[in-house]
């Protein structure tokens, strides 16, 4: 089955790497179906039935995102909390339809690598700043898998550093592809 990509960034073409990454898979519409979530509300009015609807036909979940305020931009938080819902994603006698589906994030964070390490400026790693989500993920049953992400995205970032981050990228999603 194929990969949704719900990429959530409010300034898409205004962005380098999560701007790269969606020309990216936009290239392969055989395997991804790439979601702009903001294009697809500006509203901000999220079409609840029709979002489980496109998770439903896919068999891998890949919430593409930038790092805001070390967490997701808002319109994510929102998406999560009115189509995960009780029922539908998680329930003591129903839902489940996330039970055993990929789930995996790829971020792009501004500031660089060795500030998110214990001695770093921020002391904290990304993966224990993403953990809501991978907590998320397992509440409802998903199969998370470890995130992609490039780092330094607020500093000049050069043409060969973004084409590796768009190949990495898309290697990590075959390899996602090909977990069991």
């Amino acid at each position: 089955m194929k990969t949704l990509i719900v990429v959530i960034h409010p300034n898409l073409n205004e962005s380098v790497i999560n701007k790269r990454w969606f020309q990216e898979l936009t290239q392969y519409p055989d395997l991804y179906t790439v979601h702009n979530l903001y294009q697809a509300y500006p509203d901000g009015i999220i079409d609840v039935q029709k979002e489980q609807q496109l998770i439903e036909q896919h068999g891998s979940l890949v919430l593409q995102f930038p790092l805001y305020w070390f967490n997701s931009p808002p319109l994510l938080k929102q998406w999560l909390d009115e189509v995960f819902t009780y029922g539908w994603a998680y329930g003591s006698t129903s839902g489940h339809k996330l039970r055993n589906r990929k789930f995996s994030l790829a971020v792009s964070a501004g500031i660089k690598e060795e500030d998110f390490a214990p001695e770093g400026r921020y002391q904290h790693s990304l993966k224990e700043i993403l953990l809501p989500f991978e907590m998320t993920a397992r509440y409802v049953e998903a199969n998370y898998h470890p995130f992609y992400a490039f780092y330094g995205a607020e500093y000049e970032v050069s043409p060969e550093e973004l084409e590796i981050s768009a190949k990495g990228y898309r290697d990590y999603l075959q390899s996602l592809a090909s977990v069991l």
